[in-house]
């Protein structure tokens, strides 16, 4: 069996073969690569298409909850939700980190998530790696979102009564 092969990985690769033939200077080299890699896009997007016309119903709706069909769905514009819901999908993927939407800048692809703080805490150091594991996330299930942008929840002020 092969390893697990992620779109974000493919993504990189491809973009590192290309750059590897324009670096070379042969122009028509790098046009006919690209030309490729659409032309292969294409074929897989339409075969994609096909799939989930024949999977109509409950076989294709367990098909998005699967991190590389959801992310090949997404890159060929055939996932049927649609981004805020595959942004709370992505988030729900890595529920040890209590992170809640803050909003989405749509020209940056910038989402701005706010660490809530977990039992009525300060929301001091809510997370280290939550940024890192919602951007894993995103990248499958959401890939417009270009970047992240993690907030703390304010402290909580406690106000107690005077004592004389």
């Amino acid at each position: 069996m092969s390893p697990a092969v992620t779109a974000e990985q493919t993504g990189r690769r491809v973009e590192e073969v290309l750059d590897r033939l324009a670096a070379h200077g042969d122009t028509a080299a790098t046009a006919a690569a690209e030309e490729l890699v659409r032309s292969l896009m294409d074929f897989y997007g339409s075969g994609l298409a096909r799939i989930l016309q024949l999977l109509a119903g409950e076989p294709a709706a367990r098909l998005v909850g699967d991190e590389l069909v959801a992310s090949l769905l997404v890159l060929h514009d055939l996932h049927p939700e649609d981004r805020d819901t595959r942004i709370a999908r992505a988030l729900d993927a890595v529920g040890e980190h209590d992170l809640e939407v803050v909003g989405f800048d749509e020209d940056s692809g910038t989402l701005t998530l706010r660490a809530a703080s977990a039992g009525g805490g300060c929301g001091c150091g809510s997370g280290a790696g939550a940024q890192e594991a919602a951007e894993a996330a995103l990248a499958c299930f959401a890939p417009e979102v270009r970047a992240v942008e993690l907030q703390q929840a304010p402290a909580l002020l406690q106000i107690g009564t005077k004592t004389r």
